[in-house]
């Protein structure tokens, strides 16, 4: 029903209705502490380029594509899900970095950082994310949230760095 009642909306109506989401959805889970799970996913091409995001809410700058799991959802599919809702992209070979415990919005978070590749060309929903793009990993844009940069700064140094 969501997601007929989003594809009703136009692009711009929706888009502010995302911001005042965003917002209300930051207090509410810092006054209930309510503890959540996500994906963040370094998708890659095969020229090993990684694909970074732009919303339409939220933080200003560039972000890992992912988003939030739902109740039973496993990491993977989560993952799957999200890049294709996000950017029309479909996963090759997805597998599962790392799991991360944080807090955000003064509440639990656990984040899941997905690996893998794809064939495709991302194309934007216009809606939630507002532009998607492969950059070479020695010449990331600016500006990236320290959450974005530290997650790209693990997954190059422990995790690994490839999506392989």
């Amino acid at each position: 029903m969501l997601r007929l009642i989003e594809r009703l909306l136009p692009r711009p109506v929706h888009r502010i209705a995302l911001r005042v989401a965003y917002r209300l959805r930051h207090r509410w889970r810092s006054v209930v502490k309510a503890p959540l799970e996500g994906v963040s996913v370094f998708v890659t091409d095969l020229e090993g380029k990684l694909l970074l995001v732009r919303h339409s809410y939220g933080p200003e700058g560039w972000l890992l594509p992912g988003g939030g799991a739902r109740r039973g959802e496993d990491a993977i599919e989560a993952a799957r899900r999200e890049i294709a809702e996000e950017t029309g992209c479909k996963l090759e070979n997805p597998r599962l970095l790392a799991s991360v415990e944080e807090t955000i919005s003064g509440a639990p978070h656990t984040a899941h950082l997905v690996a893998a590749r794809t064939l495709d060309r991302p194309k934007p929903d216009g809606r939630e994310v507002i532009e998607a793009r492969f950059f070479p990993t020695h010449s990331l844009p600016e500006p990236q949230t320290p959450l974005t940069r530290a997650r790209i700064a693990a997954w190059r140094g422990k995790l690994g760095g490839s999506a392989g």
